[in-house]
């Protein structure tokens, strides 16, 4: 058996217009402050330490009344302009067609995965799409993976899996795991010093099949 984990915002959909539309909502309507770019957004994302409260509405915490309203706002934004890097969608039929198991862990709420991934018309590919809201610890640790890995029984010793992701978080979920891991640059980040690297969806195919 082989199992592929995708991370998603970055690695299968380009979701940054819509996160900063939502973001810059709350800047405005709690904060009034001036609107963000999308590079920074996605920059502040991927940091592989930050305080998101704190770059995005200039708050120590991540207050209630943010996060509400931000999850309000995103629940309608999320699939206004949302869509899937070129190549994206024939690699994964294909994956699936030869019979390779694929899921997706992101850092993102389920609920907005699972709504932008049916949205894109791709939710069905998937066996297990899951968020951080449904795991203790999000990536970079191996919750989420491991839930994934048990989920098709996954057996170390005879099978083979990969994560799939942009950003410091996947590949290190990834090596908490014990399983390999490749780095997509089409996507919010664009190098990577220690891993994989993919130019384009098309290469998981050269990797895996």
């Amino acid at each position: 058996m082989k199992v592929v984990i995708f991370d998603m915002d970055g690695t299968l959909i380009d979701s940054k217009k819509d996160i900063t539309i939502s973001v810059n909502h709350i800047r405005d309507t709690h904060y009034s402050l001036e609107p963000l770019s999308e590079e920074f957004v996605v920059e502040a994302i991927n940091m592989p330490k930050r305080n998101l409260s704190e770059l995005f509405y200039e708050t120590d915490v991540y207050h209630e009344k943010d996060r509400l309203l931000f999850e309000e706002h995103y629940n309608i934004q999320c699939v206004q302009n949302p869509y899937l890097y070129e190549g994206v969608k024939d690699t994964l039929h294909t994956l699936v067609n030869s019979g390779i198991k694929i899921s997706v862990a992101t850092n993102a709420p389920t609920q907005f995965a699972i709504k932008m991934l049916e949205h894109l018309h791709v939710d069905m590919l998937f066996d297990v799409i899951i968020g951080a809201d449904r795991v203790s610890s999000p990536k970079p640790d191996a919750e989420m993976l491991e839930h994934i890995l048990n989920h098709y029984q996954f057996d170390k010793n005879n099978h083979n899996a990969w994560m799939i992701g942009d950003n410091s978080k996947d590949m290190l979920s990834a090596k908490n795991a014990g399983i390999d891991s490749l780095f997509a640059t089409w996507g919010f980040s664009d190098s990577s010093k220690d891993d994989i690297m993919l130019c384009k969806p098309q290469e998981i195919l050269d990797i895996v099949l």
